[in-house]
């Protein structure tokens, strides 16, 4: 097995009763990287990565981390990874550094070099001063860093993170963000399952989509959002019954079938000239009397990918407090 990947999966399979939670997924991800593992709730993300942590046994396939067969060795599979899960393992009763000196003499390092590695680990993930505090008054960022410090106790080669920022506010998931960098900065490498797109798209240098057990499409992200197209145009409305109004439009100018997302209340369609095409639409809305929430044109997302590939996006949209926009030609 090549040294090119830390973590590879051959067509594993995992099944519970008659659901097949893996049905012959595919993975590579290379060494010294952070891989982006991305698919709709109930698509095998988290079955995926328990089984290539050995908590699960995979009822087919082949799969190695570190070059180590996950079914044949475990013990020492789990000597090389570490594991971060959707939600913080820390004690909220203890400080920062009591956690990690904790944590350190569970993995046997003994007293004096579960002190050290804890100094270590607050400096390295920006906690020295909240170091001695307890962590019931941390903030949701400052746990999360400390649970990535906590499983980073033995340095692991290969480091799975569960949707490491759920329910985190923007300050706290950037600060996670600026930890994992810093990882895989200092040699590890990191899979990353995660429902938003944009911290795939911000973290991740290469991406596996899966759905129904199986991986659907793996690429860089780039190469992902150019199979969508080049510029979209985008038009939100006030009222999902001027959607079909707004297609039709857009169908005209963009000469193409334009997709609608009635949650949203979004209609948008590739096009080939922007600024012609987002004049044209601008002034037929107008003549048309359609007023509209928004309007505009943006590069495809993985949020657009995600929808071409699976059917939906991963999750519903978070539209701003509407304002009335006048469209202008």
């Amino acid at each position: 097995m090549t040294t090119d990947y830390a973590v590879r999966a051959e067509a594993i399979r995992k099944r519970y009763g008659d659901k097949h939670a893996l049905d012959g997924f595919d993975l590579a991800v290379r060494t010294g990287t952070v891989h982006g593992l991305l698919g709709p709730n109930g698509a095998g993300k988290t079955t995926a990565v328990r089984a290539l942590a050995t908590l699960l046994t995979l009822d087919g396939g082949r799969a190695t981390v570190a070059g180590v067969d996950v079914s044949r060795d475990p013990c020492t599979v789990r000597s090389l990874i570490g594991l971060t899960g959707q939600y913080a393992a820390v004690d909220e009763i203890l400080t920062g550094r009591q956690n990690l000196e904790m944590f350190g003499r569970l993995f046997h390092l003994g007293g004096r070099r579960a002190a050290l590695r804890a100094g270590e680990l607050l400096e390295r993930f920006d906690l020295v001063e909240a170091g001695d505090k307890g962590v019931s008054g941390y903030s949701g960022g400052m746990r999360r860093r400390l649970d990535l410090a906590a499983s980073m106790i033995l340095a692991p080669r290969v480091l799975f993170l569960d949707e490491p920022t759920t329910g985190l506010d923007p300050r706290g998931r950037g600060e996670v963000w600026d930890a994992v960098r810093a990882l895989v900065a200092g040699g590890t490498t990191v899979l990353l399952t995660t429902q938003y797109l944009d911290e795939a798209d911000k973290l991740a240098s290469h991406i596996t989509v899966m759905d129904r057990g199986r991986a659907i499409a793996d690429d860089t992200p780039a190469a992902l959002k150019n199979t969508v197209g080049g510029d979209l145009i985008e038009v939100v409305v006030y009222e999902a019954s001027e959607l079909a109004a707004v297609a039709e439009v857009i169908a005209r100018v963009a000469g193409s079938v334009p997709g609608t997302d009635t949650e949203a209340r979004r209609v948008h369609a590739p096009v080939s000239d922007r600024v012609t095409a987002l004049t044209e639409v601008a002034r037929e809305l107008r003549d048309r009397g359609i007023a509209v929430e928004d309007i505009g044109l943006r590069r495809p997302s993985l949020d657009d990918v995600f929808l071409r590939l699976t059917g939906h996006r991963t999750q519903p949209a978070t539209a701003p407090a509407p304002r009335k926009t006048e469209v202008a030609a």
